[in-house]
């Protein structure tokens, strides 16, 4: 059976092979290269390779495959509670005709996949605020961050921001506490991040802007502004200058470190941007275990 699908915004610029494995299934990359180069996949109706990265409304069409079952684990999708769609409507910032803007909590991710069920966008898939419209995400926000959120509620919104994530015209704040004393109270972290596809190791420069809000011999509150956007940008970025973020298991290179905090301590505080001339900003409060931990460790912060 002939199959088409049209991307949307949240898979701008990924590759089609990521697209295929989360929308079609598990499947090995031996056999999403096999069916690219046999046409048996076609990226709007041309055959194309693997590292093709995707643009809005591409059309991806599917021909004749039969994946056994025992080789593609297809996703399923969510299906949230009444409860925890009322639950995430209460985190609500911001609702109007075009987006919603969600204080999203730590432990959920945005889009579902192989390891995480629970999702945003799933949650509200179901949510009458989308009644008559469609859930689009717009940009990344780790599972473990909370904070500052945007979807959008229809594609040419969901375009309009990616367009301006990918012209930088979008302005994101963070606050983190790291462990240890930064010795600048300001500056910039500029570093070259690794990253693998597969067994590929792939080099991305990352910039990002901070100042020390207050600091003591154990730890430091940071304020941060990301200018690139690469995945795990301020995690790795704080990791490499010998200064990981509490609660960071996976960028934290002492053991004795790890069981220190359950959550990470990095929120995103604040979103700007400007649209047909109107200025938006949105902030979202901090989640109580971050103000415990603010006020264990005796920190200052200013709201």
């Amino acid at each position: 059976m002939n199959k088409s699908y049209i991307v949307d915004a949240s898979y701008e610029g990924v590759r089609i092979d990521k697209w295929i494995r989360n929308n079609l299934g598990k499947v090995p990359q031996g056999l999403i290269e096999k069916s690219l180069r046999a046409g048996k996949i076609k990226l709007n109706k041309k055959k194309t390779k693997s590292s093709t990265k995707l643009s809005i409304n591409d059309i991806i069409n599917v021909y004749k495959i039969d994946f056994k079952e025992n080789i593609i684990q297809k996703k399923k999708k969510y299906n949230p509670s009444i409860e925890i769609v009322k639950e995430n409507e209460n985190l609500i910032i911001d609702n109007n005709e075009n987006f919603i803007v969600v204080n999203k909590e730590s432990g959920i991710a945005v889009q579902g996949g192989t390891k995480s069920k629970k999702n945003l966008i799933d949650i509200f898939q179901r949510s009458e605020i989308f009644e008559n419209s469609k859930p689009y995400s717009v940009h990344r926000l780790d599972k473990d961050t909370s904070g500052v959120f945007i979807i959008a509620k229809n594609r040419e919104t969901a375009k309009l921001f990616t367009s301006l994530f990918r012209l930088r015209k979008i302005h994101k704040t963070y606050l983190a506490i790291c462990y240890g004393e930064l010795e600048n109270d300001k500056g910039i972290l500029d570093q070259d991040l690794k990253r693998y596809e597969g067994k590929k190791e792939i080099i991305e420069k990352s910039k990002t802007i901070y100042k020390v809000l207050d600091k003591n011999s154990n730890c430091s509150l940071l304020e941060m502004n990301p200018v690139t956007g690469r995945k795990h940008q301020l995690r790795k970025q704080l990791s490499l200058i010998g200064h990981p973020i509490y609660g960071d298991d996976k960028y934290t290179f002492e053991k004795n470190l790890k069981t220190k905090n359950k959550e990470l301590m990095l929120h995103s505080f604040k979103i700007k941007f400007i649209i047909n001339d109107k200025r938006h900003t949105y902030k979202a409060l901090l989640p109580n275990y971050f103000k415990k931990l603010i006020k264990t460790k005796r920190l200052k912060f200013l709201n």
